[in-house]
This record gives C-alpha cells, sequence and structure tokens, in this order.
C-alpha cells in the first residue's frame, strides 16, 4: 500500500542529505521515499542523481530506466539515463538517449548540454588503452584469443553466438571499438582472459545445456592473421593457426590449469580447484535437470554451493528445479538465498532480478499475491523490466479482485445497511454515507442499497456520486422504480429537467400508479412551464448553458432537420406546427425547452 506523505518526507530528507554531501544518507532516504511510494518518478530520478554523485553508473542508470518508464514526459529521465551512460563511457548509447530526450523536448538545456559533453569525450583522446596495447601495439583480441576461448571449457560456448563473434572480429579490426562493448560482461571476461587475468564467477542463471561442438563455429568464423596481430588473406601464409591446431591443443586443458596453479598461495589453489570443481557438479545438476530427474539434480547442485558458496547461479538453479517440480515453499528459499548470496558477492543486479522474479511467480503460484507483489518490487528496484512490471500490475489487479471478493457478505450488509438507516433517520447524514458504503462494498449488487446510499449522498450535496450510484441501481436492476423516482430527483437537483421527466416518465411506464414518479413528474413540469417566468436573464442563460453540456441536447441541436424547424419557429409557424405533429419531433421539442434551451413565452 503506498503511503504519499510518508515518501515525501523520506525524498525531503534525501534532498536535504544530499545538499550537504551526505550521499549514502541520500540514496538511504530516496529508497525508503521509493518503498513507500513506488509510482513517483521523481524518487527514482532523485536516487538516480545520488548514485551518480556517488559514482554508481550502473545503479544510476537503473533508476534513470525507471524513472522514464513510469513518466516517459519528464525530461529530466532522459538527461539521467544519458548522465549515467556517459559515466559508464557508453557514449554511443548516452548520446542515443539524450537525442532521444531532445526529440521530445527540443528546448530543455540539460539535455543538450549533455550532449555536447559527451560528443566532447567521444572524439577526444581514448584513455586508459595504453597497458592493453590499445593505442597501436599488439591486439589483444587476435586469434590467439580465440584459441583460449576455445581451450577454456566456460567460454567455448561463445563461440556459437554469432552476435559475440561479430563482436571480436570488429575488436579484432578496430581495438578502439571496446569501449562501445563494456557492458558485455562476456567480451570484459575473454578480455580478461586474454590479458591473463584470472575467470570471473559464473553467472549462468537458468539451466542450461552444455557447449555444443565449438571448433566447428572456430574453423568457420576464425580471422586468421599474421605474426603482427593484422588481419590478412589466406594468400599470405604467414602465422596462421587453424582450427584443427586448436582441436589438438585442447587435450592440454587440464595440465595447463593446474600448471597455472602453482604459482598461486596454497589456499587461493583450492578456491580454484573448488570452483572448477564447483562449475563440474554445476554442469552434471543441469544434465539432470534436463533428465527430469529432479532430485539428483538439487544435490548436485547443493555439491556445487557446498564447494563455492559464493556463487548465486548454483542456489538460482537450484529454485528453477523446485519451480518446474511445483515445489513452491523450496523455490522460495532457494530464490532468497541466491538473492543473499548474490548481494554478498556483488553478482550482476540483473541475476539478482531473476532470482527475485521467480520467487514472485512462486508466490503467485502459492496463491499468494501479497509476497508475489513484493517480490516484483524487489526485482524492479535490482533492475528495471518491462515484462516483470506487467506481471506486477496484473498481480495487483488480480489481488484487488480477490480481496473484494473475500469482503462480500449479505450478512454485514445487511446489518451496515440498518445502521445507515439509523443514521439517517437521525439525520446523521454523513455517518449514514458511511454505513451505506460499507454496505455496498459488502454487497455491491444490492440495488436497495445503492438507492439509500444515493439518498445519503444527496443529503450531502455530492449530487454526482448519488446518480453514480442510482445508475448502477437501475443496472443492476432496470425495473425498480424507486430508482427510477430517486433518479429523477437527483437530476432535479442537479437541473437536468429534460432528464428527469424521461426517469419519471420510464418509471409510470412500469408502475403507473407509483406516487413518487406522479408527484415527480408534476413538479418538474410546473418548473419547465412556469418557473422560466420567475427567472432573470441571468437564470436563464446559466440554465442554458447546463442544457446544451448534455451530449443528448447537443446531438439534437446538430440535427440538420431540428434546426430547420426551429427556425421555423420564428419564420413560418405553419411549417413548424406541421412539424409538431410527429411525435419523435414533439418529444425532441420538449426536451429542448425541457432543458431550457430553448425558451417559451
Amino acid at each position: 500500500m503506498t503511503n504519499p506523505e510518508e515518501a515525501e518526507r523520506f525524498k525531503d530528507a534525501g534532498n536535504k542529505a544530499l545538499q550537504s554531501g551526505n550521499i549514502t544518507a541520500a540514496i538511504e532516504n530516496y529508497t525508503k521515499a521509493i518503498n513507500a511510494d513506488g509510482t513517483n518518478h521523481v524518487y527514482y530520478s532523485n536516487r538516480s542523481a545520488a548514485y551518480l554523485k556517488n559514482g554508481d553508473g550502473n545503479n544510476a542508470l537503473e533508476d534513470a530506466l525507471s524513472t522514464i518508464a513510469i513518466n516517459p514526459e519528464f525530461s529530466k529521465g532522459y538527461s539521467r539515463k544519458g548522465a549515467a551512460l556517459h559515466s559508464l563511457k557508453r557514449y554511443n548509447d548516452a548520446i542515443a538517449a539524450y537525442e532521444e530526450g531532445i526529440a521530445k523536448f527540443p528546448n530543455d538545456e540539460a539535455l543538450k548540454k549533455g550532449i555536447e559533453e559527451v560528443k566532447r569525450d567521444k572524439d577526444g583522446p581514448p584513455r586508459g588503452m595504453g597497458g592493453m596495447g590499445m593505442g597501436g601495439g599488439n591486439n589483444p583480441f587476435g586469434n590467439q584469443l580465440l584459441q583460449k576461448i576455445l581451450l577454456n571449457p566456460k567460454t567455448r560456448p561463445y563461440l556459437n553466438d554469432k552476435e559475440f563473434m561479430a563482436k571480436i572480429q570488429r575488436l579484432q579490426s578496430d581495438p578502439n571499438s571496446l569501449v562501445e562493448m563494456l557492458s558485455d560482461p562476456r567480451v570484459m571476461e575473454v578480455l580478461g582472459m586474454s590479458l591473463g587475468a584470472g575467470m570471473g564467477d559464473d553467472d549462468e542463471d537458468e539451466v542450461e545445456p552444455p557447449p555444443g561442438k565449438a571448433w566447428e563455429t572456430l574453423r568457420k568464423q576464425q580471422v586468421p592473421t599474421t605474426s603482427c596481430g593484422a588481419s590478412c588473406d589466406d594468400s599470405c601464409g604467414a602465422g596462421t593457426k587453424s582450427a584443427d591446431v586448436a582441436m589438438k591443443d585442447e587435450d592440454d586443458d587440464d595440465e595447463d590449469d593446474v600448471e597455472d596453479m602453482t604459482d598461486q598461495n596454497p589456499a587461493e589453489r583450492k578456491r580454484r580447484e573448488d570452483q572448477v570443481a564447483a562449475t563440474k557438479c554445476k554442469d552434471r545438476g543441469n544434465e539432470l535437470y534436463k533428465a527430469k530427474k529432479f532430485d539428483e539434480a538439487i544435490a548436485a547442485y547443493d555439491e556445487a554451493i557446498a564447494l563455492d558458496p559464493t556463487n548465486m547461479t548454483f542456489a538460482n538453479n537450484k529454485a528453477a528445479v523446485y519451480f518446474t517440480s511445483r515445489r513452491w515453499d523450496e523455490c522460495i528459499e532457494a530464490c532468497l538465498l541466491a538473492v543473499e548470496v548474490g548481494k554478498a558477492n556483488r553478482a550482476p543486479y540483473e541475476e539478482r532480478a531473476k532470482a527475485y522474479t521467480r520467487c514472485a511467480k512462486a508466490y503467485q503460484k502459492k496463491g499468494d499475491l501479497e509476497n508475489a507483489i513484493e517480490m516484483c518490487r524487489h526485482a524492479q528496484l535490482e533492475s528495471y523490466d518491462k515484462a516483470t512490471e506487467r506481471m506486477m500490475k496484473n498481480m495487483e489487479l488480480d489481488k484487488k479482485k480477490s480481496d473484494a471478493a473475500a469482503y462480500l457478505d449479505d450478512g454485514k450488509a445487511e446489518e451496515a445497511k440498518e445502521r445507515g438507516n439509523e443514521h439517517f433517520r437521525n439525520k446523521n447524514w454523513g455517518e449514514a454515507v458511511l454505513e451505506y458504503e460499507e454496505a455496498a462494498k459488502r454487497a455491491p449488487n444490492n440495488p436497495a442499497i445503492r438507492n439509500n446510499l444515493a439518498a445519503a449522498l444527496c443529503k450531502v450535496m455530492d449530487f454526482n456520486g448519488a446518480k453514480k450510484n442510482i445508475e448502477k441501481a437501475i443496472e443492476l436492476d432496470p425495473k425498480y422504480v424507486k430508482a427510477w423516482a430517486r433518479k429523477g430527483d437527483i437530476e432535479v437537483l442537479m437541473k437536468e429537467n429534460h432528464k428527469a421527466l424521461d426517469s419519471y416518465k420510464t418509471g409510470l411506464g412500469i408502475d403507473p400508479s407509483n406516487a413518487a414518479c406522479k408527484e415527480g413528474l408534476r413538479k418538474v413540469t410546473t418548473m419547465i412551464n412556469y418557473g422560466a417566468s420567475t427567472m432573470t436573464e441571468e437564470e436563464k442563460l446559466e440554465r442554458a448553458r447546463h442544457g446544451m453540456a448534455d451530449p443528448e441536447i447537443q446531438s439534437i441541436l446538430q440535427d440538420p432537420m431540428m434546426q430547420q424547424i426551429l427556425k421555423d419557429f420564428n419564420e413560418n409557424p405553419q411549417a413548424a406546427n406541421q412539424a409538431m405533429a410527429n411525435p419523435a419531433i414533439r418529444a425532441k421539442i420538449e426536451k429542448l425547452i425541457a432543458s431550457g434551451v430553448v425558451q417559451t413565452g
């Protein structure tokens, strides 16, 4: 449940903290504001600014995306997005973000200034690349890297990905394009491997199949290079290394790993060995999962967790098995464990969001929509996703319906109605309204309760609310004569005499002896025929303006035939009188007179 007042207090506290330079406190307060009211785009925008000041471009970007998703017409959202991407050195993406904002807000100075700054940095000299030989030395993305990718069991499947291989090929010809690919963790991973860094944790979320015949992909996609690292034709013949040689080298993969580990201290060597063993357990679990051997798969993932408790992927895969086997409680427990491990070990926000989303789905399957919605909110705070947002909105709608259905109780509705009647007799109109509204929530399809509520709302001068409820009563029971009489009374109070005529006549059509409809029709007819003579000119104009606001009156006046007849009343009375012999035309003229648009006498 949202609490806008509390959210505003936290936002103000965050603003003060940010102005005083206490960025951590600012982020905490903005987060509390979002938890209190996650529908306000300003809170995400402010937190994005705080994250950016704190040097956290990834979180700044996530909040900027949330800002735009909630309110696409808020210009600062695009400024936040562009600034976050700029800080991450994703220059092309930052320019695109600013251009998207400028297309909507062409006069926004912040957007114009932001795009100028990005273009200036993008076109300036490359920074931070000297140590990697990007300025013209050896290219770390040469074919030696493709061989290393093939020989590593974790990266070998990348060779089957056309998008990844296209990036590698581009980097081989233009190493400086790396700045555009920093968002792809696979590129950064293989770059680290090329430069001699250790492999990172396995971020796999879903249960994936084992790698295919990666050497076939390498054979087809390898770009031959010379010993100098430059791209060349096959005709050169110098320094090329074929996939067949790479295949031969694959036999020495395990030996190479052991030799690398001999240079490490015993604790680090043990950690690396456990990570390798954990990955093998995970792969075995994946195979068992595919074979629908769920218990054995879970046991394999438990072995992986015991060997490497810092990798959230193993708990996440476990959760997937529990979900598939419809073990909702175990799935929830595994998802929350995955999130806890992910946060403790700085796993990607997207992976943590996936765990929360699966947790939400498990709660949904259990029928616990409240917790399911809460998990979706956590997922969105980690990494905004449109699909999760849609799922959350659908859950909120379903919860609203289920809560309303659970509240239904005819007995309690009757009790509330009787309390309302007592308050009405004692002229405690406000209390009567509250009791009738409670009764309507308990029994929304009871026309008598709606009729009583309409009467009470009239007493507190809420004529629009009264009309809405009486129309609902008639929708529930079109033969409910009391409701037609009440509708006519409300329309008289709203100065809609032409509508009141129809309501009273409809009621008398159902029950010709109904005293309330008879009396109402007599009074409104008298008002129409004689009331105009007692009105001031200003009152007549006000009445006519009110009538003109009615779409039915507007439709009558727009009819060319009716326009001619109204003209004939002044220029050709005989023709007008002949037209009045037609019952349909006569009814329309009477309606115009009753509304005050056409005045007689």
